[in-house]
């Protein structure tokens, strides 16, 4: 991919620059800390990572962090694995995340929005006293701080009291979508041994619904640590036996009591898509989180008390700690729970336009099969009060940016992010004071030191590399689960460049600051030594309309050769004929490189992916060399795990 100088497709105007937190932020740090007044971003960001001390000090000075007892100093341990943020600090995140309902009660805190597509408004009163009366109940159930509350839940408002309940009381919130199946749920909670288990009956998706009290009943019985469950009726049901009832938790009048706990006291589990063993079970802290998501959401989302967010998620991703945290900064949560596309493709749009989203983010794939399914946006909905749309998931191809451009607004902020579950943020993505280049990232992130590396450790510019990260970040892992002595941790990071952060994404730091992502580095397509992602292969060959999805898979043969199969699901009516194979090879050669022009190009039924939506590329290559399945991949973190036995045959027969 080319990293000259292009013309960007956006440029921001002198009064949103102005405007932005991130401006006047440079200009009180100026003033108080140090930082350069001049320069712009660049200056800032380089002035961040040269002096991250102070960088981070500042952040919790600007933001007002309410720290019960004083930090010793900012980084007591600057190693990693183990660094140490604000040592001897205590706060708690849901303090911070309530804060704006004192002066904003009965304005809306929460818009929670079903498949009806019509929003339901929680205050900011409602919401804090509601967290009030749920810690309450938590305590007199004996949940003490460190223990784990586990949330088997959509996207509902019930989920957001939930969680931040759970951190006032200083116990550890850990969550699942209802989508996933019982021996998914079990792979995670079983690991961290909740005490007490929030259910709901059911969900509504894609216009039905979707009864789960049969599993939820074997989630009981396989969760032994269980001291209690509760149950939330979306479905209207009555409580199961044993269970207690969302309402009656809920309902009293009781300001909330904060557990004032260490700066990086456990505050949740997430979870690694486990698609070849258990899912890694890591933890972030309470302060990590707290310190990084309002620099990445006050600074770089720019939001604020007169905005609304709304990221399309469900609560088995990261996505939805980080929309909850939107809470931080005093912006209105749009909470989304259904089908991305129903009735119709343009779903999000509607919800976005219902809701009066200012920050709308979803995936690089909704928005592309949006482009492909001819969806108009701004002709069909009032998207006026849209400034950003954001993408994450996978890296937004070319076409996605030009797409969003012309079908949208030419005034759009386009903030495609790249981050991981693993910090919980993003390394790069949105800068609001930057223009936005085709096919880029504006910026690593204030305070990430991101750089390309090749195996050698030296930095590269405009060349492809390793992602690393060379200093830490406040919301890095504080552990894995059942981890005691760290090895599994250190070995998921650390153990290609010592001290130093391996995110496993083959990326471009370009000579103008900007970031391209070209994929998982553990699945990086490398022919006769030249190195691509596979997402720009997949750019390239669902530009085509016949092809709805492709996987590409780099194989390692035994004796020393090199096999790259590229597997594409037709859309319907296509046919993979001689004239369809000669367009995707020949795309291929021309705008990639013509030593990556497949060895075959094999018809699917359709491409497995995780149950967060990203396609499986490494067990792939692993039953293609002839890992057997169960060895291979985690069956329950398959979205449909019967799609795996083609590829199974498919090596069976080449041997």
């Amino acid at each position: 991919m080319s990293t000259v100088n292009p013309q960007p497709l956006w440029q921001p105007d002198p009064e949103r620059i102005a405007q932005a937190q991130v401006t006047t932020f440079q200009a009180w740090a100026a003033e108080r800390h140090g930082a350069p007044a001049d320069g712009g971003y660049p200056a800032l960001h380089r002035w961040s990572v040269d002096e991250l001390d102070t960088f981070w000090e500042a952040v919790t000075e600007w933001f007002d962090v309410r720290f019960s007892t004083p930090y010793a100093r900012v980084l007591g341990d600057r190693s990693m694995p183990g660094a140490q943020w604000f040592p001897g600090a205590t706060l708690n995140y849901a303090e911070h995340a309530l804060r704006a309902s004192t002066a904003r009660a009965d304005e809306p805190a929460l818009l929670y929005v079903d498949e009806t597509h019509e929003p339901r408004p929680v205050t900011w009163s409602t919401l804090r006293h509601q967290v009030g009366s749920l810690a309450a109940e938590l305590r007199a159930l004996g949940v003490r701080p460190g223990d784990r509350v586990s949330g088997y839940l959509p996207n509902i408002p019930q989920a957001v009291v939930a969680l931040l309940a759970t951190a006032a009381v200083g116990a550890v919130w850990t969550s699942c979508a209802p989508d996933f199946g019982a021996r998914s749920v079990l792979d995670r909670f079983q690991q961290v041994e909740p005490v007490v288990l929030f259910t709901v009956d059911g969900y509504r998706y894609g216009g039905k619904e979707h009864d789960r009290r049969a599993t939820v009943a074997e989630l009981r019985r396989e969760l032994p640590t269980l001291r209690a469950v509760v149950h939330i009726p979306l479905l209207g049901t009555e409580a199961p036996e044993g269970a207690l009832d969302w309402a009656a938790l809920t309902s009293a009048d009781i300001e909330p009591v904060f557990e004032q706990v260490p700066f990086d006291h456990p505050l949740w589990v997430l979870y690694s898509s486990g698609t070849t063993g258990l899912p890694k079970a890591i933890v972030q802290s309470q302060g990590g989180i707290l310190v990084e998501h309002l620099k990445q959401l006050g600074l770089h989302c720019d939001l604020g008390p007169e905005d609304r967010f709304f990221w399309y998620t469900s609560t088995g991703w990261m996505m939805w700690n980080f929309l909850v945290s939107g809470l931080l900064t005093g912006t209105t949560v749009v909470l989304y729970d259904g089908s991305p596309g129903h009735p119709d493709t343009g779903a999000q749009w509607r919800i976005a336009e219902r809701t009066g989203a200012t920050l709308y983010g979803t995936s690089a794939a909704y928005v592309m099969a949006c482009r492909k399914a001819g969806v108009h946006p701004a002709r069909d909905f009032d998207l006026s009060k849209v400034r950003c749309v954001a993408t994450t998931g996978s890296p937004l191809p070319p076409d996605g940016f030009r797409w969003l451009h012309d079908e949208v607004s030419d005034d759009l902020w386009i903030a495609s992010v790249s981050g991981g579950t693993d910090v919980c943020s993003c390394f790069a993505g949105a800068v609001p004071t930057l223009p936005v280049h085709i096919g880029e990232l504006q910026a690593p992130g204030l305070g990430t030191d991101l750089q390309s590396w090749d195996p050698n450790g030296d930095p590269l510019i405009d060349e492809v590399g390793e992602l690393v990260v060379t200093n830490p970040m406040p919301s890095m892992p504080i552990r894995f689960w059942n981890d005691p002595d760290g090895s599994r941790y250190h070995d998921s990071y650390f153990d290609v460049y010592p001290g130093v952060w391996r995110h496993g994404d083959w990326i471009t730091v370009t000579s103008r600051g900007s970031v391209i992502i070209h994929g998982r580095s553990d699945s990086t397509l490398n022919r006769q030594g030249v190195r691509m992602g596979s997402a720009d292969i997949y750019e390239a060959v669902e530009r085509l309309p016949e092809i709805r999805e492709s996987l590409v898979i780099g194989v390692e043969q035994p004796d020393g050769g090199y096999w790259m199969p590229l597997f594409v699901h037709l859309a319907p009516g296509a046919t993979l004929d001689d004239a369809l194979l000669t367009r995707i090879k020949h795309t291929i050669r021309e705008q990639l490189s013509p030593r990556h022009v497949p060895d075959e190009v094999i018809e699917v039924p359709a491409i497995p992916h995780t149950l967060t939506g990203k396609r499986i590329e490494v067990p792939v290559k692993r039953l293609l060399q002839g890992t057997p399945l169960e060895k291979a991949v985690n069956a329950g973190s398959i979205d449909n795990v019967d799609l795996l036995h083609f590829y199974e045959d498919l090596a069976r027969t080449r041997r």
